[in-house]
């Protein structure tokens, strides 16, 4: 059973042309379609839900923004992109740990 947290960060793109989103530590890109949004999802390890890695205190994520591109420093254990209604966007080579894509784990 997964004793952490789970926090969303949404990314919209309300401009004309692709934004390129870097999920990091993974350095995993996608890119969010004109007028697109998407959901980061990640999930804290700890059992006591405490987010490790960040540079600002206890945050799950930290974001960068440049005009054509986002980058989202994940601080969970793994992560995974979705729609606003939960669909997963793609597959990622880092979500295969991620507990709400594998209830098991």
């Amino acid at each position: 059973m997964f004793a952490g947290k789970t926090a969303r960060l949404v990314i919209s793109n309300d401009g004309e042309e692709l934004l390129e989103l870097t999920v990091e530590p993974w350095a995993d890109i996608h890119r969010i379609l004109p007028k697109g949004t998407c959901i980061v999802v990640t999930h804290s390890p700890a059992g006591d839900g405490t987010w490790g890695g960040t540079s600002y205190g206890d945050e799950p994520f930290e974001v960068e923004h440049r005009p054509d591109s986002v980058t989202v420093w994940a601080n969970g254990h793994c992560f995974h992109l979705s729609d606003r209604e939960g669909n997963p966007i793609e597959e990622s080579a880092y979500g295969g740990g991620c507990p709400a894509q594998n209830p098991a784990t």
